[in-house]
């Protein structure tokens, strides 16, 4: 089965839940109206079902492949991303004075998502150099912006982000990459980078690295590392590539999944090139301020890591359902003259249903997130936009975390929904589970989206801004148990009940975090599949609320909109009823994690 992008179920989100036509309604942003969404989402869906869907299976079967220093990607997706860059999809969030389309983060994330749905080896190239083009626009020096800008926008160079090296994965503190002043302004890097995706490719003309790295003088720690912007040619003064910078690929990784992403070790300063040893580059902002920067890139990756997570769950969900209805296998429990399709067994049906449920409150917390993005940078109000700010980086790890954990569950339920046949390659199921596995671990693993979750996002501010949310869930909770409608009331019960164990988790995040640190650590990942998953549910509450309004309304599509009430209480019957167990581990689980010695394991 091919991909086809949910552009009514995107619609939905933005229009009922995210708040489109506010965005639409602030000065600049005047166009970003439904009916320029929906035209930007039609023809998104044509150019990535037609053009970039077609190579996901060649993808895994023909990655791509490393000699001499030389990456060869897979066959069919230079010719893509050609069109790509040509189309001006890199562009779709960008400052139009660099040659974007300025469009909201809002509907530039539901063209992330389908181009991740399509191909997520293919989209992992245009997702870093987004992270490039937000830091240099950030932190980037005039020249800077006006040497890179236009070029990686219009998809001609592409960007990485260079953090990770054999001796400091997740652990920053430990980069050893030297930069050397040259006298001339610029810097020569030495070092070694690994896990460096489209670190080397042939889609582009350029590529351009965004590299950690440490000054002579630079102190000890990550109070000592600084950015530079490192481009595999140098460009001179007309934007002109010249001579090959000294960075070479050193190899490729072999891969559980996303095969046809190469994914390299990079070495500076080997005097490969053709500027003698060194690495030339140029300092990005100032010196020792490196981390702060490369959080623009981390904090982008990991919003459209979250995305991923969507895109790769919709795109399992979706192949199962396919398969669910063409295979007829049994008789139905209930009784049947002759087999019939799966998708009448009851356990296919709650298979399908949690697949369903959680890929949707998922995309809707992702773009409630995307829109609290473009309220921070674009709403008129001043006061508005640091609030939306706060909650845009309170929702960032549990986007890039649960949606992340949420796919590989989606994932695996698509292979069991095809029995045997999903154990087999050639149905094309197991790739998705491959593929979404290493979502959880790149751009900082779930426990370090949950430790972000716990120390700067909730003990920081002494939980402000997780109480604030918390009620605006209760709100919602409480506007829904007075419906007249009684699968509303049934979905407030729940969202209520909910909602008061994640509160009784971040009270018990804020009373312990000083006095015992490790019971609190202990309990981090549970903590982010809570608040996941309340809320997930909260999206899918307001979701049900929306379309019973819809409905008596008279919508002309109301067999879509009996469907987010049945997904919603499904959500609310067999996933948020998880929370209280979930509370159950965090408050009171901790001594059976650290009661175990190091030599026990």
């Amino acid at each position: 089965m091919s991909y086809v992008a949910p552009i009514k179920d995107m619609l939905f989100c933005m229009d009922s839940l995210a708040g489109l036509s506010s965005i639409a309604s602030w000065p600049g942003s005047e166009d970003a109206n439904l009916e320029t969404a929906a035209a930007v989402l039609e023809e998104s869906a044509r150019f990535v079902e037609g053009v970039i869907a077609p190579l996901n299976r060649i993808g895994d079967t023909e990655p791509a492949v490393w000699k001499d220093g030389v990456v060869t990607t897979t066959p069919g997706f230079k010719q893509a991303f050609r069109a790509y860059g040509e189309a001006g999809w890199q562009g779709v969030q960008h400052d139009t004075e660099f040659g974007g389309q300025g469009l909201p983060k809002l509907i530039a994330a539901a063209c992330v998502e389908m181009l991740n749905s399509a191909n997520l080896s293919f989209a992992l190239c245009p997702l870093l150099t987004d992270g490039a083009i937000e830091a240099l626009m950030t932190a980037g020096s005039a020249s800077q912006r006006k040497t890179y800008l236009d070029a990686l926008i219009a998809g001609r160079w592409t960007g990485t982000m260079n953090l990770t090296e054999p001796q400091a994965g997740s652990d920053l503190a430990q980069v050893r990459t030297r930069a050397v002043p040259d006298g001339n302004g610029s810097y020569r890097l030495f070092g070694q980078k690994i896990y460096i995706t489209y670190g080397e490719h042939d889609l582009a003309e350029n590529i351009v690295h965004l590299v950690l790295a440490r000054t002579p003088s630079a102190p000890e720690g990550v109070k000592g590392i600084s950015l530079f912007v490192v481009p595999k040619f140098l460009v001179d003064d007309t934007g002109a590539l010249g001579a090959r910078n000294d960075v070479y690929c050193a190899s490729i990784e072999h891969k559980l999944g996303i095969k046809g992403s190469p994914t390299a070790v990079l070495i500076y300063g080997d005097d490969k090139g053709e500027v003698g040893a060194g690495a030339l580059g140029t300092l990005v902002g100032e010196e020792n301020r490196g981390l702060e920067y490369m959080f623009i890139m981390m904090n982008a990756a990991r919003f459209q890591v979250g995305m991923q997570g969507v895109a790769i769950a919709e795109r399992s969900y979706q192949k199962a359902v396919g398969y669910a209805r063409e295979r007829v296998q049994g008789r139905d429990v209930a009784g049947s003259a002759g087999p019939v399709a799966i998708i009448n067994h009851p356990d296919v049906r709650r298979m399908l249903l949690t697949m369903r449920a959680l890929t949707e409150a998922a995309r809707a917390l992702a773009y409630v997130t995307a829109a609290a993005f473009d309220g921070a940078h674009r709403h008129p109000d001043v006061n508005l936009r640091k609030s939306n700010q706060a909650f845009y980086e309170f929702l960032v790890p549990i986007v890039k975390g649960f949606s992340t954990e949420m796919s590989i569950e989606v994932a695996s339920l698509g292979v069991q929904v095809h029995g045997g046949m999903g154990f087999i390659e050639e149905t094309g199921a197991a790739q998705y589970y491959r593929d979404a596995r290493i979502l959880t671990i790149y751009e900082g693993t779930t426990a370090i989206q949950a430790n972000d979750l716990v120390g700067r996002k909730t003990s920081r501010d002494a939980g402000a801004v997780a109480k604030a949310v918390c009620r605006d869930i209760g709100a919602c909770a409480s506007r829904l148990a007075k419906s007249g409608d009684a699968e509303l009331r049934a979905i407030g019960k729940a969202l209520d009940a909910a909602v008061s164990s994640l509160e009784a988790v971040v009270d018990f995040v804020i009373g312990n975090y000083k006095s015992d640190i490790r019971a609190v650590f202990a309990g981090s990942v549970p903590y982010l599949k809570l608040a996941g998953i309340v809320l997930g549910g909260w999206m899918l509450a307001r979701s049900a609320e929306a379309a019973s309004a819809a409905l008596v309304h008279a919508t002309t599509d109301a067999r879509f909109m009996r469907a987010k009430i049945v997904t919603a209480r499904f959500f609310a019957d067999h996933v948020m009823s998880q929370a209280q167990g979930i509370m159950h581990s965090i408050v009171h689980g901790a001594s059976a994690v650290l009661a175990a010695q190091n030599d026990d394991f």
